[in-house]
């Protein structure tokens, strides 16, 4: 982040950031409009493909699958890339010893670790380690503002830049990382299955609160990092501190960050691969012979218990094993964070965060839809059962009392759909000029 700003200017990284986290959000709370029409404890996206664009499912599912190994294999790299200064921080002798500053013996061993945590089947699973990497994030905020209060970095690089930026290609670069920081949305529907209360408040109480703590986070470190020092801040800020302990106890809680957040990535990416075995095209023969009133049947009651994800030891396993295998290869081959961040963010990011959300809101939530149908007539018997509407913070009992704001929910998914697809293109091309011009 503080590098972000020390090439779009403290103004417009601002907005920047505060623009990432709302269109993230709203691409979180229409995820959970979308879990409304499917099964309890079934949610996914090759489940929602399948009622909207099956056909295209195998795409889908093949763009997350994609956007999670990438973030999963940054996060090895950043382990390599790490461990051998965290090492010779502790001790000066480290040096001396010539695998303990090897990149490929440290992403080896902290293989070994992962490995086991990998093979969990829920997220519910890993809430230890969650609340881990909670801590480590909190040290690294505190270190990054103590030393900006302390004021014992030296600023180079010219002057602050406040409303001015580097450039528009320089600008444009940093965006997708800035997206990057905000993806979560490939295990959200895992959460809404998993969360004991999935009501309508709920569920956007959890988006808004992880989105605005994340963008808070965010700002602070982008700001006191950048101030602390200029526009000679690199990527990761940790790394240009004067060694000491805490800079190098610092540098060991982004590993342990990265360490126990592989998982949550190997969760989305065996789910999508194992959709994308499955997958089979729909001829129009069976297209054109399913009526409405089947697909309404087929569809299962929103009052079934949770389910499993289906997957059998043997497929699990296998699948699991092929990821885990092909991200060591990758990271043991592949050296720059900046370039995997960068194409992961532009295109994977997007699709997950904008394109598929909007797209899949807008397909399902049709008025002609028997999906759409199917769910008002649920909604309106549990009305006249209970006499209590669901309140949201956006209207939940309100969205379906007013036809207009139903059609601008619609409207603003496909907006968000086709920025989506905007901010990926441009990305690509900028990422793609600005990796030629340095």
């Amino acid at each position: 982040m503080p590098l972000a700003l020390s090439r779009m200017g403290i103004v417009l990284g601002i907005f920047v950031i505060l623009w990432a986290g709302l269109t993230a959000g709203f691409g979180l709370y229409l995820q959970t409009r979308c879990a409304r029409y499917l099964e309890r404890g079934a949610a996914s996206f090759f489940a929602l493909s399948q009622m909207t664009y099956p056909n295209a499912a195998v795409v889908f599912d093949a763009a997350i699958a994609v956007k999670c190994f990438g973030v999963g294999v940054s996060y090895l790299i950043i382990i390599g890339d790490l461990m051998p200064g965290v090492v010779q921080g502790f001790s000066e002798n480290a040096g001396g010893v010539s695998f303990l500053i090897d990149r490929h013996f440290w992403v080896t061993g902290f293989m070994l670790i992962v490995i086991p945590l990998s093979f969990l089947r829920r997220l519910d699973s890993l809430k230890y380690t969650s609340v881990i990497a909670l801590i480590s994030i909190g040290y690294l905020v505190i270190l990054v503002i103590a030393h900006f209060i302390k004021g014992d970095t030296t600023r180079q690089g010219g002057a602050i830049r406040v409303v001015r930026w580097e450039s528009a290609v320089a600008t444009l670069s940093s965006f997708p990382v800035i997206v990057f920081a905000y993806t979560c949305h490939q295990n959200m529907f895992s959460i809404l299955n998993e969360i004991s209360n999935n009501s309508h408040f709920r569920t956007t109480s959890v988006v808004v609160a992880s989105i605005g703590t994340a963008a808070f986070i965010y700002i602070l470190v982008a700001i006191t990092g950048y101030l602390s020092f200029g526009n000679s801040v690199a990527d990761n800020i940790v790394s240009i501190y004067a060694p000491s302990v805490s800079s190098t106890i610092g540098k060991a809680a982004i590993v342990i960050l990265v360490m126990f957040s592989y998982p949550l990535q190997v969760h989305p990416c065996r789910a999508s691969v194992d959709a994308v075995l499955k997958w089979r095209p729909i001829r129009r023969s069976e297209s054109a012979n399913s009526s409405p009133s089947r697909l309404i049947s087929l569809l299962p009651s929103r009052s079934t218990p949770p389910r499993g994800d289906g997957m059998g030891e043997t497929r699990f396993a296998a699948i699991t094993t092929a990821i885990i295998v092909l991200s060591y290869i990758v990271a043991m081959t592949v050296s720059s964070l900046s370039k995997v961040l960068a194409y992961v963010g532009s295109t994977g990011s997007t699709s997950i965060s904008f394109i598929l959300p909007g797209l899949f809101y807008y397909k399902i939530s049709s008025p002609d839809s028997p999906h759409h149908q199917r769910l008002m007539k649920e909604d309106d018997d549990e009305d006249e059962g209970s006499g209590d509407e669901d309140e949201g913070l956006l209207g939940g009992g309100g969205l379906k009392g007013g036809i207009w704001r139903k059609k601008l929910l619609r409207r603003l998914s496909l907006a968000l759909a086709i920025y989506g697809i905007v901010v990926m293109i441009t990305c690509l091309i900028t990422n793609t000029l600005f990796v030629v011009a340095r």
